[in-house]
């Protein structure tokens, strides 16, 4: 290169000899989140096989350590809620004896559902100069890779995403009241 600019990508030796230097912290991450030998090599081999594909995606100047460990986290989270919903018991039978055979009520998660249905069209309904970098630190971005991002001062990132947490938390308080209170007369009815 002529200039002094950086160059936009790493290359693919640089990036590999890099993710590499980072195994062992990598397995021990991922045994650490699975508690489990053999799903911590499954999950380091997937964490290994999306870091490759998403090389493009990488800026110098990131915390390699950090986009590495972030991508390993997704990749966990999304497999547990696959496993969640994979362990999900249907009955079959005409009268739905096995269902409704347990002596306590169960939560189906209905009005949970509703919830985040509610919460997410309240997000969308954000700005987007405060909702972008919210829902990228709610997605693990750290403050400064996302002020790099839009290319903007630190400061003002942090600002943007409190003042979209405080946003939030003025629609939730008036669409839900005081959600404490609700969970207590719950608790109490139950009793």
């Amino acid at each position: 290169m002529t200039d002094n600019s950086m160059p936009l990508m790493m290359p693919a030796r640089d990036f590999e000899n890099k993710f590499y230097t980072m195994t062992s912290v990598l397995k021990a991450f991922a045994y650490n989140l699975t508690k489990n030998s053999e799903d911590a090599k499954d999950l380091y081999q997937e964490t290994a096989f999306r870091a490759m594909t998403n090389r493009d995606k990488f800026k110098l100047g990131t915390n390699f350590k950090a986009w590495t460990f972030t991508i390993m986290k997704n990749i966990f989270i999304n497999n547990y809620r696959k496993k969640m919903k994979a362990n999900t018991i249907t009955d079959s039978t005409d009268n739905l004896y096995y269902i409704n055979s347990g002596k306590e009520s169960i939560n189906n998660g209905g009005e949970g559902n509703m919830m985040m249905k509610e919460l997410t069209t309240m997000l969308e309904k954000l700005d987007d100069s405060i909702k972008l970098p919210f829902m990228m630190h709610y997605r693990g971005y750290k403050y400064q890779e996302i002020a790099d991002h839009f290319q903007l001062p630190l400061g003002t990132i942090k600002s943007r995403i409190f003042f979209a947490r405080k946003e939030m938390k003025e629609k939730i308080n008036k669409r839900y009241g005081n959600l404490g209170d609700l969970r207590n007369q719950r608790r109490r009815a139950n009793a």
